[in-house]
């Protein structure tokens, strides 16, 4: 697809009248060092920027407040349709993979759960040793599908692997000092060998698991010396490390301030090219913030502005930006702004749900629908920036539609090596550096995928009951979800951001198009036990929704018209 590319206006900072750089990125032999901050739960529309390009308010007509952010995406360019999973782990694992989570069987986020590995069980046939068990919410009403599993670790190729080893960005970038700090989310639940330091990162801090307390969370992150799995075949977890105490009380001025202290050390050494990989916790819940921020924004007059009214939650972002000022600054005063490139990004969107314990839902993400655990755009559509000084040009936006396995061929190549021949999902964004508006065709990519089979606690945006499972794909401007209860939503994202009109009846061919080449990808990427499997005991003189179930995958095996005898 080719649009024309925007100029970025967020906070009255940019320079008007910039086209596209006239000649491609070259990276010739300066290796840059890489400082990749990845937020968590960050919504599309929690970024200032971002709002304003999508809405045309002012910056300062809004409640939260990211002027570094802001700032970053005027050194370099913004996409304003990137992708991720709607959960955390697959999307940490396409990171550092370049594959589609489902493929590597990373298909939901989970807390803790009991693995065949931590059990002390062997796994059935066909199941990796990683695997949970299960994994589901306690839903109160009947459910046509039972959950598919997930895996929790990156397979290294050790014994019980059974041959599976993935190649990861740090076995790439052997000529980089890499290091770790945030949330892990991919260490199989504290399996031995599959800490960050397992995977080529030095440990500054880190913990494997979804979210963190903000305030008191050391002896959270150190408390895995007991193993909670006594049949494991490990002698104690390998959950996270603090690292060496620090000043700061708050968890994300904490995590800042390692990666500042890193990048100062680094500065000084100067012997080797390095890549900084920043996880933040924030802003996933617990939602926690220092009580000085929360004051400031209960008494802003601009609370409220698109339903965005949680202070605590506009907080957590101020604190989250306020420490990306300081990286910047910190690579300014050590000269390692020259040669730096630096990413940002969310991995899913943000957290939209009415929680019972709250009195207003955490975020906003309107227009967008939906939020997180969704593939609806507010799930899935995440901000995503480059910035490089004197590589990329400063003030652009790409419309080009991307996705998070972008990153890993875009990484590789920027450090100097390559990604030919390998089996991996994603290509290059460098082209787009400085042909935003993919003028030569250079990224070819069109299509892509998504892949949730869960039931979850969380209500559909389109019915008020809990979400079933469901997979997607984007192919141009049309977006098709599969809702496993026997729905098929056809949007043009391009027109319908907000994915109000369902054009399934009107594009009946599209429709089948699409879904035939959904299954296919599923059929030839993703293992059966991370499908949804039907229920025996589903009883459908019991479903409450206004709709009947209808196994859509199993007619269509049958050859029978899906678009027939789809639910809208």
């Amino acid at each position: 697809m080719k649009h024309s590319t925007s100029i970025i206006t967020g906070a009255g900072l940019i320079l008007a009248g910039m086209n596209a750089c006239e000649s491609p990125v070259r990276i010739e032999d300066a290796k840059p060092n890489i400082v990749f901050i990845l937020a968590d739960d960050l919504g599309y529309m929690d970024i200032c920027s971002y709002a304003e390009n999508l809405t045309g308010t002012k910056v300062s007509d809004m409640f939260y407040e990211t002027p570094n952010l802001d700032e970053l995406m005027t050194t370099g360019i913004s996409f304003s349709q990137a992708y991720a999973c709607p959960l955390c782990a697959p999307t940490r694992s396409t990171l550092l993979t370049g594959k589609y989570a489902a493929r590597l069987g990373f298909t939901t986020a989970v807390p803790p759960r009991n693995t065949y590995y931590n059990q002390g069980i062997t796994p059935p046939e066909g199941y990796y040793v990683h695997d949970v068990i299960y994994h589901g919410d306690d839903i109160p009403i009947p459910q046509a599908w039972i959950n598919a599993t997930t895996n929790t670790a990156i397979p290294r190729g050790y014994e019980n692997d059974e041959g599976w080893r993935e190649t990861i960005l740090t076995d790439l970038l052997t000529d980089y000092k890499a290091a770790f700090v945030g949330k892990w989310h991919l260490g199989g639940v504290g399996a031995e060998g599959h800490a960050p330091g397992d995977y080529g990162f030095e440990e500054l801090a880190y913990f494997d698991a979804g979210g963190s307390q903000y305030f008191d969370w050391r002896q959270h992150w150190n408390a895995n010396r007991i193993n909670a799995y006594p049949n494991a075949p490990q002698e104690k977890l390998l959950l996270g490390d603090a690292g060496e105490p620090s000043e700061h009380e708050y968890l994300t001025d904490d995590l800042t301030e390692r990666a500042v202290q890193y990048i100062r050390s680094q500065a000084t050494q100067n012997d080797q090219p390095f890549f900084l990989y920043l996880c933040h916790f924030a802003v996933h819940t617990p939602i926690q913030a220092p009580e000085e921020d929360i004051a400031y924004f209960e008494a802003k007059d601009t609370k409220g502005w698109n339903g965005q009214a949680d202070a605590t939650y506009a907080a957590m972002i101020k604190r989250m930006d306020d420490g990306i000022g300081r990286i910047m600054d910190v690579l300014k005063e050590t000269g390692l702004e020259e040669n730096t490139l630096v990413v940002f990004m969310s991995d899913n969107g943000g957290f939209s749900w009415q929680m019972p314990s709250r009195d207003i839902p955490i975020t906003s993400n309107t227009p967008l629908k939906g939020g997180k655990a969704m593939v609806y755009e507010a799930g899935i559509r995440v901000p995503l920036i480059f910035s490089w000084k004197g590589k990329i040009k400063p003030g652009q936006w790409s419309d080009i539609v991307v996705d998070a396995n972008d990153i890993f061929p875009t990484l590789v190549e920027a450090a100097g090596h390559q990604t030919t021949g390998m089996d991996i999902d994603g290509n290059s964004l460098i082209t787009l550096w400085s042909d935003p508006a993919n003028k030569e065709d250079s990224y070819q990519r069109n299509t892509f995928f998504w892949h949730y089979p869960f039931n979850v606690i969380v209500d559909n945006p389109d019915d008020g009951f809990p979400l079933t499972p469901h997979s997607a794909i984007r192919k141009d401007d049309y977006k098709l979800i599969f809702d496993w209860h026997g729905r098929l939503k056809l949007y043009n994202i391009r027109e319908d951001i907000s994915e109000t009109n369902n054009l399934m009846k009107q594009q009946p061919e599209l429709t089948r198009e699409l879904f035939s080449e959904l299954i296919d990808y599923l059929e030839n990427n993703v293992e059966k036990r991370y499908w949804p499997s039907l229920n025996p005991d589903y009883d459908p003189a019991t479903e409450v929704r206004k709709v009947p179930f209808v196994d859509l995958y199993s007619f269509y095996k049958e050859g029978k018209d899906i678009v027939e005898h789809a639910n809208l």
